[in-house]
């Protein structure tokens, strides 16, 4: 079973930066597309980007496209969340995710929370105004 885990969350102020990193086990890790979601408090959680192990096609959700990058270095095994311009309503715990079939899907697919196996335990981002 791979197990992730997520660090980078804080608080900060509108308009500021944060990174988040998910470091995930196994050695098969460059086989697993990977996503990150996020759920702000009495809301549903909702996609926020994902990267296609395949040819490292990215997805964003419309709220955050051309504020927040996710990138993978498979070499550490990591995924990445950078997020810049952030707004109060980034506000919410983020979750990286693993979809250990690898499939070569599309941003329909990469946007459901049901095409990922593997979740992290979330990490807390406050953006204050």
């Amino acid at each position: 079973q791979v197990q992730l885990v997520e660090s980078g969350g804080g608080l900060v102020q509108a308009g500021g930066s944060l990174r988040l990193s998910c470091a995930a086990s196994g050695r098969t890790f460059s086989a697993y597309n990977m996503g990150w979601f996020r759920q702000a408090p009495g809301k549903e959680r909702e996609f926020v980007a994902a990267i296609r192990r395949i040819d490292v096609t990215t997805f964003y959700a419309d709220s955050v496209k051309g504020r927040f990058t996710i990138s993978r270095d498979n070499a550490k095994n990591t995924v990445y969340l950078q997020m810049n311009s952030l707004k109060p309503d980034d506000t919410a715990v983020y979750y990286c995710a693993a979809d250990l079939q690898g499939y070569r899907g599309g941003s329909s697919y990469f946007r459901t929370s049901r095409s990922y196996d593997a979740w992290g335990q979330g990490t807390q981002v406050t953006v204050s105004s």
